[in-house]
């Protein structure tokens, strides 16, 4: 699933290896798929798009979005995922393909969920929208931003529900919340009203820290680039280290389903206390 350190990586690959390619056609999807999104037909696509040139991509939020010298954007998130590819012939198995003239292809495929939708820069989809508006976690505001909110917030509120539910923190989402939080050593469910000045600091900078590492490694090795490459940080917390045990005090880590998806923790190392 893309999230803040792979839509910025993708969106760099992208602006390096796709910026300047022309589109000869683009096809729609040859397999359906219940839960992927375009923006009316994808078989009108092809119309907007052929001819026209990548001009630039952005990541923001859970979003990545290529931009054509017509007016015409792109964007997709969530469960999308785009390879570049030198060989497009015989592909049986995609929710987009975009062909280019000099013979390489863009195809979109959707893992679980995820939208592919083009528009003229008015898209307003909330999670867009935020996402677009967002402040980065690597900018100077992004300290103060982080304080107002976890303030204002409810003292009952999850420390996972602050990070990853209603786009308060667009890009971070289940994923490398689970290594954020480990790093500060708190637990999913402990509430915000229980945190120390200083483990609001310590979170806080596990945010930063966390996800600039993630980023500056070219993403998650949960997830994979446009070359089909697994990212080069090394996840803690996921379903493939959940029998590998704490990398810290060698215990058992802990799974369980939590608001909509599953959590994972060392309950020694993120002690769910009260305190």
């Amino acid at each position: 699933m893309l999230e803040f350190p792979e839509s910025i990586n993708i969106a760099g690959q992208l602006e390096k290896h796709a910026q300047g390619k022309r589109i000869s056609r683009v096809f729609p999807p040859v397999k359906t798929h219940k839960l992927r999104w375009f923006a009316g037909e994808p078989e009108e696509y092809d119309a907007s798009l052929r001819g026209s040139t990548i001009q630039s991509a952005e990541g923001f939020g859970i979003f990545v979005e290529l931009s054509f010298n017509n007016g015409k954007r792109i964007c997709f998130n969530d469960g999308v995922n785009v390879r570049l590819i030198n060989e497009y012939k015989g592909l049986k198995n995609y929710q987009l393909l975009m062909t280019f003239d000099d013979n390489t292809a863009l195809v979109f495929t959707v893992a679980m969920y995820g939208g592919i939708i083009l528009h003229d820069g008015n898209y307003d989809n909330e999670y867009y929208v935020k996402s677009k508006a967002a402040i980065s976690p690597f900018s100077e505001e992004f300290e103060s931003y982080y304080r107002r909110l976890i303030e204002s917030s409810k003292a009952t509120l999850s420390t996972k529900a602050f990070l990853a539910t209603e786009q308060r923190f667009p890009g971070i989402g289940n994923g490398v919340l689970q290594d954020i939080l480990f790093a500060a050593h708190i637990h999913p469910k402990r509430k915000i009203g229980t945190l120390s000045r200083g483990e609001q600091d310590k979170l806080l900078y596990s945010v930063i820290s966390v996800l600039r590492d993630m980023t500056d490694k070219g993403g998650r090795d949960t997830e994979k680039d446009i070359f089909g490459v697994p990212g080069g940080y090394q996840v803690k917390l996921s379903r493939n280290t959940l029998d590998s045990g704490c990398v810290q005090c060698g215990g058992s880590i802990v799974k369980e389903s939590y608001l909509g998806g599953a959590i994972y923790y060392c309950p020694f190392c993120q002690e769910l206390t009260d305190k």
